[in-house]
């Protein structure tokens, strides 16, 4: 069917695209308008996708079209199951309670007996606070196998059944006592609210910048997302990465007065029925007991079987702890370094490291351990950095700068703000260079989809410098648990954590990159968590660290 537009048709479509026009550049003028003068191109934000919901103040770069295919099959692939009902419409008594909920470990193939390389299945089932039986998934569980004696211990793989009964998998690696621990970190309902928060207060923990200018100072709010207001916007979005950052304008500065960068602090918004979800000792990390027995007894290997035989490829643990030592699983080998060790494998080396504090702890030990590394004075914030050490006498350099905004420490210079990319661009690496990475941390309150931009761009900048210096070693840390508090669940959730863990590995998958699993080293060690982790794992995962750079030579 043909169609035809009169003249007068015509106009009036031309007057409605005028004044469409003209309404968007109006909405858009606090963003657009402000530009610090270092930066000559002005970057057009785009709404994110649908699972933001603030659509408003949440803006992006467009993404290629294979970029936003992989983000959308990741987001499919970390997606949680939804909780039937709304924690604000629900009682306290009707989520899942620990202390009602059990474990029963299942009998097995062999009617009660177990083999080192056999698979432990374990039945949790979860219930009310009223004893009543949960119909629904979605509850965060871990599960762990230890011994404490011989120090061993390894994750288990928690599987969701969706009708409020869960399995946990582990694989009997030592022989002897196996214990099973199995931890309610957060139930469904909290898992329903954190999610909610990060997709609709991606801004509650915010920042402030300096700006000043002869003896005229302004601060102002910075964020990733800002909410409109009839405040200007400064968009200090990186023209490299297309990293997102804005700050309200100071009324009388311009926007290339901008000093510093701090966090400012954390805006709390639950009703008194969500905050009940998140109680200590209550439904916060909490141990499930068992309705019979807790513990095995693992017979040596059955002659001719082939170790963890019964368990597939993708559900195998990235290794395990026996006398405290971390063993990896289907890789490297990890050997134990001491301090003359580290030096000879370091030796003629540049280590640079980048992220957050959790690398920084790799930093720190590395300065502690080797005699021959001294820290140079920058004169640079404990925490901020950038940090730099050298041994002389083995041609050792090591290196430490913290990743770019968001980050959540004490105020940092605005010349200090570099993304990761941007840096990994601009060095000058090769054979005897090593590049350590983390990214998670100060991340864990955004929707997930800045989390996949980020390292988008990380991971672009990996491959551009393993293609243009061969030789040069990548190894990334993954996320970690940590103890958790009302208000670090609200921010540092080790649900997030867990849903960063899976992003990461997503991401970097099939690259020629090293991972140490952080996630898994952390669970299945008996310390306490810590955001930190305790001296011994920090050595585990520098064993595997070294292992990676100087592999054991066999034959």
């Amino acid at each position: 069917m043909k169609t035809f537009c009169t003249r007068k048709d015509f106009g009036a479509i031309v007057l409605f695209l005028m004044v469409f026009a003209l309404i968007f550049v109006l909405r858009h003028m606090d963003i657009l308008q402000f530009q610090p003068k270092v930066k000559s191109t002005i970057i057009m934000p785009r709404v994110s996708p649908h699972h933001i919901v603030n659509r408003s103040f949440c803006t992006f770069q467009p993404l290629s079209p294979e970029d936003a295919l992989e983000e959308r099959l990741i987001l499919d692939s970390i997606a949680w199951p939804e909780t039937p009902l709304l924690p604000s419409s629900i009682s306290l008594e009707q989520t899942t309670d620990p202390a009602h909920s059990t474990f029963t470990i299942l009998q097995g193939r062999k009617g009660g007996q177990w083999h080192v390389g056999d698979q432990l299945e374990v039945m949790i089932q979860t219930f009310d606070f009223q004893g009543r039986p949960k119909k629904s998934g979605g509850d965060f569980i871990t599960a762990r196998l230890h011994n404490r004696k011989l120090e061993a211990g390894v994750a288990g793989q928690v599987v969701d059944h969706l009708n409020g009964s869960y399995s946990a998998v582990f694989s009997l690696l030592w022989e002897g006592d196996a214990q099973v621990e199995v931890t309610l970190v957060h139930p469904s309902e909290a898992v329903t609210v954190l999610d909610r928060l990060n997709r609709e207060q991606p801004d509650r923990t915010y920042f402030k910048s300096l700006y000043r200018s002869g003896s005229l100072s302004e601060t102002t709010i910075c964020n990733v997302c800002l909410r409109p207001t009839q405040q200007l916007q400064c968009n200090y979005t990186d023209l490299r990465t297309g990293e997102p950052w804005f700050c309200y304008k100071p009324k009388n500065l311009s926007c290339d007065t901008r000093i510093n960068h701090f966090r400012l602090a954390f805006k709390q918004s639950l009703t008194s029925k969500e905050e009940k979800l998140f109680q200590s000792g209550v439904n916060l990390k909490v141990s499930i007991q068992a309705s019979g027995p807790s513990n095995v007894t693992v017979l040596p290997e059955e002659e001719g079987q082939l170790m963890v035989k019964s368990i597939s490829v993708t559900s195998l643990p990235s290794g395990y702890y026996y006398q405290g030592v971390w063993r990896a699983l289907g890789g490297t080998t990890v050997s134990q370094f001491n301090s003359s060790a580290i030096t000879q494998c370091l030796k003629g080396k540049a280590v640079h490291m980048y992220g957050d504090s959790t690398v920084r702890q790799w930093f720190e030990f590395l300065n502690a351990v080797l005699p021959g590394l001294k820290e140079f004075d920058l004169h640079n914030r404990k925490q901020v950095g950038p940090f730099m050490s050298l041994d002389y006498e083995n041609n050792i350099l090591v290196t430490y700068r913290c990743h770019g905004p968001p980050i959540h420490w004490i105020t940092i210079p605005t010349r200090e703000l570099r993304y990761i990319a941007n840096e990994l661009d601009d060095l000058n690496a090769g054979p005897n260079t090593v590049v350590v990475l983390s990214i998670w941390a100060h991340i864990s309150t955004y929707p997930m989809e800045i989390y996949i931009r980020r390292l988008q761009s990380s991971r672009t900048a990996v491959v551009r410098l393993l293609e243009t210096n061969p030789g040069t070693m990548v190894i990334i840390r993954t996320a970690n648990s940590r103890a958790l508090t009302f208000q670090v669940s609200l921010t540092n959730s080790d649900w997030y954590s867990l849903q960063c863990d899976k992003v990461l590995k997503a991401m970097f998958k099939g690259l020629n990159v090293y991972l140490i699993d952080a996630w898994e080293m952390t669970l299945a060690h008996h310390l306490p968590h810590n955001i930190h982790p305790p001296r011994p794992i920090i050595r585990n995962m520098m064993n595997c660290l070294l292992s990676y750079i100087c592999p054991l030579k066999h034959g």
